[in-house]
């Protein structure tokens, strides 16, 4: 017998907006240790990144898939500076590597647990596209309108609790609203997130995978109640569902 679900077993998780970038070998400066990956992006000392060698070689230094930490990041100009582990010493490159046939691209590497989520949703809808007819034969009822499916479209909000804590992945997603570069941004939302060592397995648990961009933030301040925000958002590429548990 099925078992419905409650709200207690879902979770939202997050990937920044404006952590993806491209780049070429002719912006990496080994002798500085230095690459060019992008002007005003949104990377974070400490944000744990990962490089794709775009069928090319990557800077000495780096491995494709390899995650490394950012340790400075100048929105002005794109330059970047890496670290093997978090608030570590600088990343050496030891080469400026070798151009494929695509970029490279360096992207934020893990989904992060939204702490004080509240609630969150998201629709689908299609639209409709007329194709009545005239010419049909008339009876005792009037004729009904035909229509055929047509695009898909999408929406989705998130409302947290709006805490002291300014350095939490909820307070970066609320200030990502207004960042003007937003490629990266992704949602994962959970029905029924299973945890392992802390973590959701993705094997045991149901979700939906959005890339989107942020579009809205509703802050709600009164005396009766606990601050909250709601945060909208729209899927720029088809959602991936996974309901499937096994």
């Amino acid at each position: 017998m099925a078992t419905v679900l409650s709200g207690t077993s879902g979770a939202l998780y997050y990937k920044p907006a404006g952590t993806s970038g491209t780049f070429k070998a002719a912006d990496v400066t080994n002798a500085s240790d230095t690459i060019n990956v992008g002007a005003y992006l949104n990377f974070k000392v400490n944000d744990k990144v990962v490089f794709g060698a775009g069928g090319g070689t990557l800077p000495g230094g780096l491995t494709a898939g390899t995650a490394v930490f950012i340790k400075t990041y100048t929105a002005s100009t794109g330059a970047a500076t890496f670290s093997s582990t978090a608030g570590g010493s600088v990343l050496s490159l030891t080469s400026d590597g070798t151009d494929g046939t695509s970029d490279f691209t360096i992207k934020f590497d893990e989904f992060q647990s939204v702490a004080n989520v509240r609630s969150w949703t998201f629709e689908v809808t299609r639209e409709e596209i007329d194709t009545t007819s005239i010419g049909v034969t008339l009876g005792q009822t009037a004729p009904f309108r035909t229509f055929i499916s047509g695009f898909a479209d999408g929406s989705g909000s998130a409302e947290v609790y709006f805490t002291d804590d300014d350095s939490g992945i909820s307070a970066r997603l609320i200030e990502d609203v207004t960042q003007r570069l937003q490629s990266g941004a992704t949602f994962k939302l959970y029905m029924d997130a299973v945890l392992s060592s802390g973590t959701p397995d993705d094997t045991k648990s149901r979700s939906i995978e959005v890339e989107a961009v942020l579009t809205s933030a509703s802050f709600s301040v009164n005396p009766d109640d606990a601050q909250t925000v709601s945060v909208s958002f729209r899927p720029t590429t088809a959602p991936t569902f996974d309901f499937s548990k096994s």
